[in-house]
């Protein structure tokens, strides 16, 4: 079985005393891949260190979080656009993101929010690259980004998918979109039981959003890339199908929408 965890923070200081042996245990259960998204200035050194650890096994995305949109935002954007211009060797950035919407905490950013996000979503197309989204408690506002700025060259991932079935189908009404499926699968109140049966799994990828959302049995532990083995079962126990064919797709479709196909072996 061989899979991609699209989404992991393992950069984070929450690996600092065991990255080596997280990446190991990676490796085996299959997790060939991992794909860093970046949230601030901060974290650029640490997925770039990691990309210069692992260059055959991790590849970067660049762009700011929503929950790091602040007063001074300008001066950090265009610190992590200069980032996004100058890959490293050998290992170009693979997308925009993670970016998004974000009012769980603190709806008075919104406006900020909205404009950065505009930002980076012309970045992408600007760069053909996908956008790795997050959204929490703002559906109806992406929704209305999205639409208004949506094109043949604006492709992308709802990363950390928990919405219902309409807002599912909207994110798939996008050609070529993905949902992102994580640990919460897992969760018996999660939700997503109701909504990956109407998903085709053509239009599924797979991750963990370590070191967060960690899935059954290690809810409210440490979340950790090796876990995407455990999110392959349940999206397989949903649909219906095998592991190893869940495996199998979601790993295409990620090789695809990342454009990572010459990277496997």
């Amino acid at each position: 079985m061989h899979l991609i965890d699209t989404h992991t923070h393992l950069y984070q200081p929450a690996f600092d005393g065991d990255r080596e042996e997280a990446m190991n245990r990676c490796q085996k259960v299959g997790v060939d891949f991992i794909l860093l998204p970046n949230i601030d200035v901060d974290s650029v050194p640490r997925i770039q260190n990691m990309i210069a650890r692992w260059p055959n096994r991790c590849r970067g995305m660049m762009g700011l979080h929503p929950c790091h949109v602040k007063e001074g935002w300008e001066k950090e954007l265009k610190k992590i656009e200069e980032v996004l211009n100058a890959p490293m060797p050998q290992s170009p950035w693979v997308a925009v993101g993670e970016i998004g919407l974000d009012l769980h905490w603190d709806t008075s950013t919104l406006d900020l929010q909205l404009e950065v996000l505009r930002i980076q979503l012309d970045w992408a197309k600007q760069r053909a690259l996908p956008v790795v989204i997050h959204v929490r408690s703002a559906f109806k506002q992406l929704f209305e980004v999205l639409d208004s700025e949506m094109d043949d060259t604006l492709k992308g991932v709802v990363h950390c998918f928990t919405g219902d079935t309409q807002e599912a189908n909207h994110v798939l009404s996008y050609p070529g979109w993905m949902l992102g499926i994580g640990g919460v699968s897992t969760y018996k109140k999660g939700g997503l039981d109701l909504v990956l049966p109407h998903v085709p799994l053509d239009r599924i990828i797979l991750e963990t959003d370590s070191p967060y959302l960690a899935p059954v049995p290690f809810r409210g532990k440490r979340n950790e890339s090796s876990y995407v083995a455990i999110v392959a079962e349940r999206v397989a126990e949903i649909a219906g199908v095998t592991a190893d064919e869940v495996a199998k797709v979601t790993t295409e479709n990620a090789l695809r929408l990342f454009g990572l196909d010459g990277l496997k072996g």
